[in-house]
């Protein structure tokens, strides 16, 4: 009875069961909280309980330590705004994240941090509390964040969603009409969903993923390694992007517009597309809430008077955070700031072109730059999936 949320079929089963209740009371306008609230603690319970029951008071203690850091600093924010104060409620959020990625360094138990989707949950509670700064959030009432937090069906894998979207939709259940047209988006992302995790990352991880691995190590030359980067970077975009279509076309189910997370990022173009199209609720998030705010802090300071420069800084600044989130390792931290690189290499490159009219643009040039795109993005996730550490040492 205890599962990972989206692992197997039996769950799905369960969801038909507990969403069923939901569904009619949305579809008849109405937002029945306290039945929302009853069937999130037993998907919780479901996915939190029993051998997993340690993960389960990790979740419960961060709730805590993060409803006492946004509502005591909506408070403070009412009175003052201290820049000391922020800081040290945004260092606060991310304490326990940090401490489940250093811990392990050190050989130290982590079971009662650490827990199945703290990111997601971390990225949720630092949004809110910089929002709260910034003026956006006025009032945060505790059940809503309660349910924001804690929204079952995006908890273990996103995709990441905004408070004042989600807050809305809590609030108002949609119209017949548009629940209509959520039901049956709903029901194709999770049967999209099925086709993903359950078939075609299935299949790959069961006849491709092994062989190509122990090739690879065995023997690294290029064609290992080529086939290999291909195994894993199809594995992890069907594997990701199924849990997320699950997540997505369950809260359509339940009535809320949760943000896609994947759209199509093996037809981008150049690298700052494959950003807007590959988990996306992640790029945004990082985008808003790290790459903006720092060229604003470079800017301010006036640290560095070069705009490109500025970008650039910002740009390493960002993916190097971004490879750190994965792990402190060495290939994740490399990994950001090969991202970084490209990013870096594109907008050089587009500056040229601007500079350069006469250079063609057609089917053909961009046909090339989807394959340079697409393969430089795949070199990418070799490095992300560690077989060079293995490799190397």
């Amino acid at each position: 009875m205890f599962m990972i949320p989206y692992e197997k079929l039996l769950y799905f089963g369960l969801l038909a069961i507990g969403l069923l209740p939901i569904m009619v009371g949305v579809w008849h306008g109405k937002r029945w909280l306290g039945l929302q609230a009853v069937v999130t603690l037993a998907f919780l319970y479901i996915s939190f309980g029993g051998p997993h029951y340690r993960q389960g008071i990790a979740l419960i203690l961060f709730t805590i330590w993060q409803s006492l850091l946004i509502q005591g600093y909506l408070r403070y924010r009412k009175v003052k705004n201290s820049t000391g104060v922020f800081i040290t409620a945004v260092i606060a959020s991310i304490l326990p994240l940090a401490l489940t990625k250093i811990f392990p360094l050190f050989h130290i138990q982590y079971s009662l941090i650490g827990f199945l989707g703290i990111s997601y949950l971390t990225f949720k509670t630092v949004q809110m509390i910089m929002e709260t700064r910034d003026g956006i959030l006025k009032e945060i009432p505790i059940w809503d964040m309660l349910q924001f937090l804690l929204f079952f069906p995006t908890i273990s894998s996103g995709p990441i969603d905004r408070f004042r979207r989600f807050d809305k939709e809590l609030k108002k259940a949609p119209t017949r009409e548009n629940y209509q047209a959520l039901i049956s988006k709903g029901i194709f992302y999770i049967f999209q969903g099925f086709l993903y995790k359950f078939i075609l990352a299935t299949l790959i991880s069961q006849y491709l993923m092994f062989g190509a691995h122990r090739n690879a190590v065995a023997i690294p030359n290029f064609i290992h390694l080529a086939e290999y980067m291909y195994v894993y970077g199809f594995y992890l975009f069907f594997d990701f992007a199924g849990y997320s279509l699950f997540a997505v076309g369950v809260s359509y189910l339940m009535g809320y517009e949760t943000p896609m997370n994947f759209n199509q990022p093996f037809k981008s173009d150049n690298i700052k597309e494959f950003w807007n199209r590959w988990h996306m609720s992640l790029s945004f998030w990082f985008r808003d809430y790290v790459y903006m705010r720092l060229v604003y802090f470079i800017m301010k300071k006036k640290l560095l008077k070069n705009r490109v420069t500025i970008s650039n800084v910002a740009y390493i600044g960002l993916f190097g955070l971004m490879g750190v989130w994965h792990g402190l390792t060495w290939y994740y931290i490399a990994y950001g700031l090969y991202m970084a690189l490209l990013i870096i290499i594109n907008d050089a490159w587009l500056r040229f072109k601007k500079k350069k009219k006469t250079l063609p643009s057609n089917i053909f040039t961009k046909g090339l730059a989807i394959f340079i795109t697409f393969h430089s993005v795949m070199f990418g996730f070799l490095i992300f999936s560690g077989i060079l550490n293995e490799i190397l040492f």
